[in-house]
Parts: structure tokens; C-alpha cells; sequence
């Protein structure tokens, strides 16, 4: 998985601002005024869950994974904005997904309710035998009808899921933290959650990045639980 920060606007600062507007009005004070006011403010909206402060920025991300990661990721509708390539306009690049060997192959329990462990030697040896060749096939097909004159949009029906593509993923603040409380079962995460590895990877990404531009915030995300506000 593979994330870029392309751009970002606000940051701790222009939370406290649009916060104060809720008492102060037009004269919400100094922007200035101190790491520790502005750290004990975002705190208290955090604890308290007063989530509106937490909108009033915006992060952009260029993100390459494959499609099934994508089809998770898109479950987050609420402050999220999506501009996806397109497999109708351009051909694909022959990249996709094959597990890693430390990727865990075996659900033990029900849904709500379960694990993931490590499979066998011979079941990741069949895991991955069947990636490749599903790709290799899928791949062979696809350049196929493409030579033969097939557009673009029909020709794309037979990629697997683990293709990859790349997106333009934009976000506030309070969008990215219920993503990443739902995505990553995190150390410090109070609320129990059951991700999909290959997105908590990408959700891992993100945080590391938009942690440096709001590391106050995150700060109090994880003090608090890391549970969105």
C-alpha cells in the first residue's frame, strides 16, 4: 500500500479558532496564544466529543492499493471526497496484490466476534499460487481484447479484485479519525474494531501523516481513546 500527502489546509490552531467562534463570535482571539491553551482546548473537544472544530481543514492523499481495499475504503462517505482512475479512459498497469508471508490466512470465530491467525506453510504456498495465476490470466485476457479492439470499460470486467489503482482521497480531520478508530485496532483504541489488514495498512500511512500536521489533535485522539469525536 502506498500513500502520498499531496496537500492539507488548516491545522491545531484553526481548530481552537473555530471552536472559540461558537462563544466569542467574530473576535475569537489570538490564533497565538500558547501550545498549552491551545492543547487543553482541543483535548477538552476531543473528551467531550464535540466534533464540528475537527471540519474545518482538509487533508488530500494519493493512495495506490488495490480494488478491494477500495471498496472498503468507499464504506466512508461522510467528509470524504473520491476521484479514482479510471479503467474506462486508460489501460491499467499490471500491478496487483499478493499476500505478504507474514499476512494472516485463518478466521477462527464468527463475525463480531473473531481473530485472524497465521495459516500454514502449504496454505500460503496455495494462497499465493492462486493470486499469480488468477492475475496472470486475468492480465493475459485483458491485454487480449484490448489488442483485439475492445473498449476499455468491457475489456476491464475481467481484472480481479487485487488490482491496483490509485486515487485522490480528500478528508477532514473529524472524517479521518472515525476512519481510522473503525480501520486500525490500535493499542490504544477503548472501542474494539476487526479491519481488514490491507486497509489498516493504509490507515497506519495516513495517521503518520496527518499526524505532523495536526499533532496536537492526534495527541488528544489517542489520550481519548481513539475514538472519533
Amino acid at each position: 500500500m502506498d500513500v502520498e500527502l499531496v496537500d492539507w489546509m488548516g491545522d491545531d490552531v484553526s481548530i481552537v479558532q473555530s471552536a472559540k467562534v461558537s462563544t466569542l463570535g467574530w473576535d475569537n482571539g489570538d490564533p497565538n496564544n500558547g501550545n498549552d491553551k491551545v492543547a487543553g482546548l482541543i483535548n477538552f473537544l476531543m473528551r467531550d466529543r464535540h466534533g464540528t472544530p475537527f471540519e474545518h481543514n482538509a487533508i488530500t492523499f494519493r493512495v495506490s492499493a488495490p480494488l478491494f481495499v477500495f471498496y472498503e475504503w468507499h464504506r466512508h462517505r461522510v467528509g470524504w471526497s473520491y476521484n479514482e482512475e479510471s479503467a474506462r479512459y486508460r489501460e491499467l498497469d499490471s500491478v496487483f496484490y499478493v499476500p505478504a508471508a507474514n499476512r494472516s490466512l485463518r478466521q477462527i470465530g464468527k463475525p463480531g466476534a473473531y481473530t485472524f491467525e497465521s495459516g500454514s506453510q502449504q496454505q500460503y504456498i496455495t494462497t499465493v499460487d492462486a493470486h499469480k495465476s488468477i492475475a496472470e490470466c486475468a492480465w493475459h485476457d485483458y491485454q487480449e481484447m484490448l489488442k483485439a479492439g475492445v473498449a476499455r470499460e468491457v475489456a476491464r470486467n475481467v481484472l480481479p479484485v487485487s488490482t491496483y489503482k490509485t486515487m485522490y482521497a480528500t478528508c477532514n480531520l473529524r472524517s479521518l479519525f472515525s476512519l481510522l478508530s473503525l480501520r486500525w485496532a490500535h493499542p490504544l483504541s477503548t472501542v474494539p474494531t476487526f479491519p481488514l489488514r490491507e486497509i489498516e495498512m493504509v490507515a497506519e500511512q495516513m495517521d503518520v501523516l496527518a499526524r505532523g500536521l495536526f499533532p496536537l489533535a492526534f495527541s488528544a485522539f489517542d489520550r481519548n481513546g481513539r475514538v472519533g469525536p
